[in-house]
């Protein structure tokens, strides 16, 4: 059925339920499993300043730290996980990505035949101001996604 599951994951408590669903999945199915994570792009506040251009490369380059060491952290947990579950676990980091780019081109590279991610099932307004990476991945991918809540 499904050979190679990749799994997306934010770090957050709800994205763990996915990450378990996900390898569960994988331990039952035989799979391949892959966790991808992915850190927004840079949002230069002061680029139309010139003072602001200095102070903008420092700050960037400390949150490009922030958020690699964030994104280590969250495939390491990810990882164990996965070892707990007695699940070999591929990680993928995409720097400066929005998620649902992230995942959907992860997912061609490495020959995924599923998408496992969670959402939060927001509606209506909320759903509007607020996104949703998962709607996204659904709406533009061409593999099946399991959404998990």
């Amino acid at each position: 059925m499904y050979t190679h599951i990749l799994i997306a994951t934010d770090g957050s408590a709800l994205a763990g339920k996915g990450l378990d669903a996900g390898l569960a999945l994988a331990a039952a199915l035989k799979a391949r499993a892959t966790l991808v994570t992915a850190s927004d792009p840079w949002q230069a506040m002061m680029a139309a300043e010139p003072s602001g251009l200095a102070l903008g490369a420092e700050l960037r380059e400390e949150q490009r730290r922030q958020k690699e060491a964030q994104a280590r952290a969250i495939l390491d947990e990810g990882r164990e996980r996965a070892a707990r579950a007695g699940i070999e676990l591929e990680t993928v980091y995409v720097p400066e990505c929005p998620a649902d780019e992230a995942i959907l081109e992860t997912a061609t590279k490495i020959g995924a035949d599923l998408i496992v991610m969670a959402s939060h099932g927001h509606r209506g307004l909320r759903k509007l101001l607020l996104g949703s990476q998962t709607q996204a991945v659904v709406s533009r991918g061409h593999l099946p996604v399991l959404v998990v809540r």
